[in-house]
């Protein structure tokens, strides 16, 4: 079953929520036992704590009014006796109440029994009176005291109970604090990573058929179209990946067709031309009879508007070819230096008949590039053609090369002393049929596809071209190869 690209992200955020979630409800908890220690500890265990403190003060105020009293028989002292014994009887009997733990219930009934002995020895001496002789009396205080000191010690026991219990508190909550901290931050430690892994998982199942989709669509636009992809995907991207496929068999369908239709163009166009071109030839030959000087004048016009015509439809195939992506290019070590004299050997017939110079600007040696030598003798043509159409007669034509070994690349420049080439022409005069403002003088009109193809080969080829001009002055079309390695070169 695939999962939409929706539902894969709803659930890796349900999931990664989820985590968080029990993240915070830990913490949650462990602060919520933290707050009942703390609530324990003021509720409880202070006030215990601070009423046996004042049981401890009251059992001094009662022997301070009960000395008095004995010493002076004055019943203010004894009324003052009576409300503390009271007062401490109810405090006694409330802390009671409150206490939950066997150990200090013990601690409170040992006081309130010694409170009761107490008692009764106080009323067996108050009902002896003025006449008790002062060896009784002096029995009675230090029965009275070891009572008095007796329910110190109760209290002071439950006293210290209660401290321990904070004390102990105290350091659980400390212990619990620490420990909640650490597997705390552990557990969020724990989420991110798990989050971070399943938001990767998710975007890496979304990103990587993506690339894929890219990827093909790359070589579809290349004009490699290949066998469909078929990848595993959710089902938005199925969907458009199907759409992909199918667009990549459309295209090759079309593909197919233009192939057919430029291999018919190529043999029904090139071979009637180069029949009428022979024919011509033959004629011109005078292979079937004499001719007049008239017919001959006629002939070389034919002649040359087919040779023209053939060169034309070539172009055109060439720079569909290109277009198509099916121009195929055998990219080796070539010498551009055999291969730019053997362009100027082409042209140097129509040079001298314009008396136009040409000159060849390099440093002697063979310069070695990475090119198909058909295709860059092609561009040489083409530029070299150009240069002469718009050279005045004594005009010169130069074709310079300057390797730059440090950068890896070649670059080359063929320049005339034609009228140049207008600023606003610059921008488009790499166009299709684009031919400028600016006229040959003495040559027939070119086609406007002889830098358009330069530019596609070059680039083809991995190199850049571009024109600098100055009307009045010239023109220098320019571009760059690289040089090929220097052992790859003597090896052939």
């Amino acid at each position: 079953m695939r999962l939409s690209i929706f539902w894969r992200l709803v659930l890796t955020s349900l999931v990664i929520i989820a985590v968080m979630g029990g993240v915070n409800l830990y913490a949650l908890y462990q602060l919520r036992q933290l707050t009942v220690m703390s609530t324990e500890m003021a509720m409880l265990h202070y006030p215990a704590v601070e009423s046996a403190k004042r049981l401890l003060g009251s059992l001094y105020v009662q022997l301070n009014s009960e000395k008095k009293y004995l010493a002076t028989k004055d019943t203010a002292f004894l009324t003052n006796l009576n409300e503390e014994v009271e007062e401490f009887r109810r405090s006694l009997q409330q802390m009671v109440g409150q206490e939950h733990s066997p150990q200090g219930q013990s601690l409170l009934q040992e006081t309130s029994r010694l409170l009761q002995e107490r008692l009764v020895l106080f009323q067996e001496g108050f009902r002896k009176g003025d006449g008790a002789a002062s060896e009784a009396l002096l029995g009675y205080e230090a029965q009275r005291d070891l009572l008095m000191d007796r329910m110190s010690s109760s209290i002071q026991g439950y006293i210290d109970l209660h401290e321990a219990r904070v004390s102990v508190g105290v350091s659980e909550s400390r212990a619990s604090a620490v420990q909640a901290e650490a597997v705390t931050q552990q557990l969020v430690l724990v989420a991110l990573v798990f989050g971070l892994g399943l938001a990767g998982i998710a975007s890496y199942t979304i990103l990587r058929p993506l690339r894929q989709l890219q990827s093909h669509i790359k070589e579809i636009g290349q004009g490699k179209f290949g066998q469909p992809l078929q990848i595993t995907a959710p089902t938005e991207l199925k969907d458009l990946v199907d759409t992909v496929n199918w667009m990549g068999a459309k295209l090759q369908e079309l593909d197919d067709m233009k192939s057919e239709f430029l291999a018919h163009v190529s043999h029904e166009l090139r071979t009637p031309m180069a029949s009428i071109q022979e024919g011509t030839h033959l004629l011109l030959d005078e292979i079937p009879g004499p001719l007049v000087q008239d017919q001959r004048t006629t002939l070389r016009i034919m002649a040359d508007s087919c040779r023209r015509l053939i060169h034309l439809i070539s172009t055109i195939l060439d720079l569909s070819k290109m277009e198509a992506g099916m121009m195929e290019y055998r990219i080796v070590p070539v010498d551009l230096k055999r291969v730019s004299e053997i362009s100027i050997n082409k042209v140097r017939l129509l040079a001298d008949s314009k008396h136009v110079q040409l000159l060849i600007e390099d440093s002697g040696e063979r310069v070695w590039v990475k090119a198909d030598a058909a295709r860059i003798e092609q561009v040489l043509d083409n530029l070299l053609s150009n240069a002469l159409k718009f050279s005045p007669e004594g005009g010169v034509v130069k074709l310079h090369m300057a390797p730059d070994v440090q950068a890896g690349v070649l670059e080359v420049g063929v320049s005339d002393m034609g009228p140049g080439i207008a600023a606003d022409d610059l921008p488009y005069i790499f166009e299709r049929f684009y031919q400028g403002r600016t006229k040959a003088k003495s040559s027939s009109a070119g086609s406007g596809l002889g830098l358009t193809l330069a530019k596609k080969v070059v680039e083809a080829l991995g190199g850049r071209i571009w024109i600098e001009s100055e009307v009045g002055k010239g023109t220098t079309v320019r571009f760059i190869l690289r040089l090929a390695k220097q052992g790859k070169a003597k090896g052939l």
